[in-house]
């Protein structure tokens, strides 16, 4: 395929990379600096899991014309950034599909108003990396570990363009395409998981991973602030999905943060997250924000979103390192002993039944 990849950043120069080594004729478009750079070294990449250089040398674009004509254009970018461009790929009537590659929590609205749905696609680039130099360090799949790339149609169908476009992604190594019928409720609980909630905590321990994992506080309004995500979501009918986010809705919330210390001990976190929040600050906000609407238009209550929402601001002072003035919230613990030591006495009392009739 022809492919635009139209977003120089980290994600959009891991997909032009693995896209040309899966056969394709990859095009990115960039400007400034990074235009030079591509030009000069190529596309450069370092897995950081695998340790893995790969250096790809795709056509570089500086513009989108009008009359420019690709099979499909693939925006990466931030969801603020990506409105901004709307104009320009309205103007380029020789590309049929657009797939957005982006977090989004206002829905594609915006993208079909501009473009018409017979032209776009959302999906997800479930991928991270940073910029150092001319160099993209990433996390990223290989070709033993292949990265799910969920995409589909706005409207749910699975058609021949999403196959076409699946096939296209399956080439790339490293890249598995996942053809949803459920993009949008997809993206909306992604963002509950970390806009309002994870990020906001991060920030609020100074973007410090593991300042984070030391103050419980943090956590813990962290923790609230996805349930609360997830039941706004739940009120406007949206079932909750993918099903691995189903931990953060019944577990309960002593375990779950010990699981979210665990997470982030580990030093892919900088990589997965701490580097994306300290860069992307303005689409943090702006997903955030996109969210609120959301949340705004049901009754259910948002304490704790509230609560971390200040501290995206980077003028507001910080949580007090290691603090554990919140108390936690053991209900879950005590239900789930409670019914673990149900289940025992049953057993034991089934037991001596059967032996006594035995008997």
């Amino acid at each position: 395929m022809k492919i635009l990849v139209y977003g120089a950043g980290p994600l959009g120069s891991v997909f032009a990379a693995k896209l040309h080594q899966g056969g394709h004729e990859v095009s990115i478009l960039a400007r400034g600096q990074r235009l030079s750079d591509l030009r000069e070294h190529g596309v450069v990449i370092h897995n950081v899991t695998t340790d893995e250089w790969v250096t790809a040398r795709v056509n570089v674009v500086e513009r989108l014309a009008p009359d420019d004509a690709y099979d499909v254009i693939m925006v990466i970018m931030r969801k603020n950034n990506a409105l901004d461009i709307l104009p320009i790929l309205a103007a380029n009537t020789r590309t049929p599909d657009i797939l957005f590659l982006m977090n989004n929590a206002a829905g594609p609205d915006a993208l079909v108003a501009a473009l018409g749905k017979e032209r776009v696609l959302t999906g997800f680039p479930a991928s991270a990396g940073y910029r150092e130099g001319h160099v993209i360090h990433c996390l990223t799949g290989t070709e033993e570990e292949s990265y799910p790339i969920p995409f589909g149609e706005v409207d749910g169908r699975i058609t021949e363009r999403t196959r076409r476009i699946a096939a296209a992604l399956d080439a790339a190594p490293g890249f598995k395409a996942e053809i949803r019928t459920d993009m949008d409720a997809w993206h909306k609980y992604h963002v509950a998981l970390l806009m309002p909630s994870l990020a906001p905590a991060l920030y609020a321990c100074g973007t410090d991973r593991l300042r984070l994992l030391r103050t419980r506080d943090a956590l813990v309004l962290a923790i609230r602030a996805v349930r609360e995500g997830f039941r706004v979501l739940q009120a406007q009918g949206l079932p909750l999905t993918p099903s691995s986010f189903r931990l953060f809705a019944w577990l309960p919330e002593p375990l779950l943060v010990g699981f979210l210390r665990q997470r982030f001990a580990d030093a892919r976190m900088e990589i997965a997250m701490v580097r994306h929040a300290n860069a992307a600050r303005d689409e943090i906000k702006h997903l955030t924000d996109e969210f609120l609407t959301l949340a705004r238009a049901t009754n259910v209550p948002t304490p704790a979103i509230d609560r971390l929402y200040p501290h995206l601001d980077p003028t507001t002072p910080l949580l007090p390192d290691g603090s554990q003035e919140i108390p936690m919230d053991w209900r879950g613990v005590w239900i789930g002993a409670g019914a673990l030591a149900a289940v025992v006495a049953a057993g034991v009392w089934l037991i001596k039944s059967l032996k006594s009739s035995t008997d």
